[in-house]
């Protein structure tokens, strides 16, 4: 689920950001880790990018003789965040369809559990509330902003919308 990692990126620093004391530069170099981190969000391999946690290493700089920035190969480590197969979780639910529900975990938004996994629940349709109930079960109900355990039986990466879209099966002790 967490995983701790040493990345080697490249950052480009425009040279207004720069001045000779180093203060400005080293603050100007975190700033457009940042700036990066933040764009890219996630990766199919890593997961979902969620903090660093510090700065390693910071490289020579090299100008760039068409824009005049200075590129600086940089080495940190930071924290992501993704799911694997047979992972256990826990999801809260956010959306309630008559073939299945829609779940968030984490950073990770496309999580789904389909009526065909969830035996001995019924979908009951409400204008403001629909919820699934087990009848073996009375007090068993899957509503919005419930949270439930789950596995992970499945994940697949969009490259478009940098993001994975994950597939579970609920477990027996829910509920």
């Amino acid at each position: 689920m967490y995983l701790k990692v040493e990345l080697p990126w490249t950052i480009e620093v425009p040279p207004r950001s720069l001045d000779k004391e180093g203060v400005k530069f080293q603050t100007e170099i975190v700033r457009c880790l940042m700036k990066e981190f933040a764009a890219k969000r996630a990766t199919k391999d890593l997961g979902y990018f969620l903090a660093v946690t510090t700065l390693d290493s910071i490289g020579d700089g090299k100008v760039r003789p068409d824009t005049g920035d200075v590129t600086f190969p940089i080495s940190f480590s930071c924290i992501t965040f993704k799911l694997f197969t047979g992972e256990i979780i826990d999801a809260v639910v956010y959306k309630v369809m008559k073939h299945g529900i829609c779940l968030r975990c984490g950073p990770v938004e496309n999580v789904f559990l389909s009526a065909k996994k969830m035996p001995g629940y019924r979908y009951i349709p409400r204008e403001d509330d629909p919820v699934f109930l087990n009848y073996e079960k009375p007090h068993s109900r899957i509503r919005k902003d419930v949270t439930i355990r789950c596995v992970v039986i499945g994940t697949r990466w969009i490259e478009g919308e940098r993001e994975f879209c994950v597939v579970v099966d609920l477990l027996d002790e829910n509920i």
